[in-house]
Formats: structure tokens, sequence, C-alpha cells
């Protein structure tokens, strides 16, 4: 048998030794980054606008799950040549103005647009029947986020809506009366310059209104089910539209629950400067429903205020239901 060379030290594979270079607390400087507007977001594709260019785009990872939504504004890196095929990526959201939401489920809230003027509350005078309870709830989002609230009712032809405007008079919330072949000048001087959302349930109109206000894009639009009463979702995703005279309209899914578990009950009553002051007198912890609540020494002293006080003790009930009334 050979003998067998003895292992020697030369033999032997010594591992390099493991880098102690302590990792680095640099993050990317985005500050050069390009500043773009979402105008829809589509099965986690972005289209945004920057410029004159329309850039497609998906969310960085370190964004974590936070949500893009139409209305943003965010940074922009990567591909910003708006040809086809190219994707950028958006790696900040930058801060919000306010936001519209809704409460999804218990403790989930979804964002459904951002950095909005107005809010644009959409329904039919009939087919579907008006619900007061939906307006009710989208005038305390409104409320909330410090957006002006203007009810558009449609089909005005099917039906006089005149008696179930009347409950939002004292609130002094903006309407307008629409049918099939109204003149729409007035709510377009309304909307120029501003960046409007439209939000009411399937089949109310939506799109046809945004059809009939924007001269590029064109939506979808359905017809409401005879048996329910119901309208078919012909929107996928919320998208924002530049509008001839200026400004943006946001058109969004219909919705057939509006969720109000995320707002703040003490953060709607501020919106009245005048009831504001009023509820300064009232005894701790009152929910302004109760005796001794200062609500109602203001209407004894203003007896116009009934119908005011009335109005906003039933928008703040709603922040306590998730149904779609």
């Amino acid at each position: 048998m050979a003998n067998r060379r003895r292992p020697s030290e030369e033999d032997v594979r010594i591992r390099p030794a493991r880098s102690t270079r302590p990792r680095t607390k640099d993050r990317p400087d985005y500050r050069a980054a390009t500043e773009g507007f979402v105008l829809t977001v589509d099965r986690g594709r972005i289209t945004a606008l920057a410029g004159d260019r329309i850039i497609t785009a998906m969310k960085a990872r370190e964004l974590g799950k936070n949500a893009v939504v139409a209305g943003d504004l965010v940074s922009l890196v990567g591909d910003l040549s708006g040809s086809e095929g190219s994707l950028a990526r958006v790696v900040e959201v930058r801060t919000r103005k306010n936001s519209v939401s809704r409460t999804i489920d218990i403790g989930s809230e979804k964002v459904i647009a951002a950095n909005i003027d107005q809010m644009l509350i959409v329904s039919a005078s009939a087919s579907p029947e008006p619900k007061q309870g939906f307006i009710d709830r989208c005038l305390v989002v409104a409320y909330d986020q410090g957006i002006k609230p203007i009810i558009v009712m449609t089909k005005r032809d099917l039906a006089d809506p005149s008696d179930f405007l009347s409950v939002y008079r004292p609130l002094e919330v903006e309407s307008f009366v629409l049918s099939r072949d109204s003149d729409l000048s007035a709510i377009q001087n309304t909307l120029r310059g501003k960046t409007s959302v439209l939000i009411g349930h399937s089949g109310v109109g939506k799109s046809t209104l945004v059809n009939n206000l924007s001269s590029d894009e064109k939506r979808s639009v359905g017809k409401v089910n005879v048996v329910t009463g119901r309208g078919r979702h012909t929107s996928s995703s919320a998208i924002a539209m530049q509008l001839p005279a200026g400004g943006w309209i946001i058109d969004t899914p219909g919705v057939r629950s509006f969720g109000l578990e995320h707002v703040e009950e003490s953060r709607v009553i501020g919106a009245f400067p005048e009831l504001n002051r009023a509820i300064a007198s009232c005894p701790k912890n009152c929910h302004h429903r109760s005796d001794g609540c200062g609500l109602d020494k203001l209407i004894e002293t203003h007896p116009e205020s009934i119908a005011r006080v009335e109005s906003l003790r039933r928008d703040r009930k709603s922040t306590r239901l998730n149904s779609s009334h």
C-alpha cells in the first residue's frame, strides 16, 4: 500500500474573518425625485402625471402597506420617460392635506382619495331611491377633513328631490339638481380650479356626470337592477380626470356601505362655529343629546337654530353606524 502524504498546514483552508464593517445608516436621498400627481391605481400599477408626461410606476418596498390613492402627490424615480414599457418607482407619498376614507371592516380603514377640495355627494332622485343616512355619513367625513360638501341630485326627470334636500338647508350645503338635459355651466364654475371627488352608490349617475364634464376620457355607465333597486358596478378603481376649464374631478367606484368608525365625533361639531361655541357650556361627558346640553340652550335663545342642531345630531349619530341606509 502506497504511503499517504501526511497533511500539512497548507492543506487547511482558513476562512476569512467575518467583516466587522458596521451597517451604514445612510439612506437614499430622494430630494431630487420628480413630483407626480396620482391619476389612478389599478392592480398595483400607479399612473401619475409628472409635468406633461403620463408615468407608469410601482410602489417602492420601503413604503410598506401605505396606500397610494388618486389625488396623492408622490416622489418618482427611475424611468420617467413615459414611453411604452417604462416603469418608475414611487418612493414617497408626500404629506396629505386631507383624505376621504371609509371603514370597510371593524378596525380596517380604506382610503378612497386624497388632497380634496370638494366632495360631490351624488344621489339619484329616484331609481335608486335617495338615502339620507348615506348622505349624512358623507357629510361627516367632509366636515371632519375640512372638505366642502356639495349634494348633487341626478335624474330630476324621474322625481322632484326638493323635499329630500330641505333637510340639509339648515346646514347650508350647496346643492345641484340635474336631469338628462341640464345645463352644467353652474356646476362647472363650482368645479373650476378645484380637486373634487364624486361619492355615491352605483347607478346614481356618477360616471355619466363625469363623462359630461370631462371632454377626454369616458367612463363606462350601467343600469339599475329593477329587482334590487341597486346599480351595477361599472368603475373598478378611482380615477382623476382633468376638466377642460381647469381643475380635477375624481370618479370613484360605487359604494354600498360607508362606515365611519375611523372618524372622531369630537371633530365633527368643530365645523360649525356657532354650535362649537354653544357646547362650551355643556356638562362633562355630554353627548349633546341629553338634558343640560349647550345646544338646547342655543335653541332656547335662537329658535332658528333648531333645524341645524337636529341635522348636526343626526350627523353625529351617523358616526356610530356602519350600514348603508
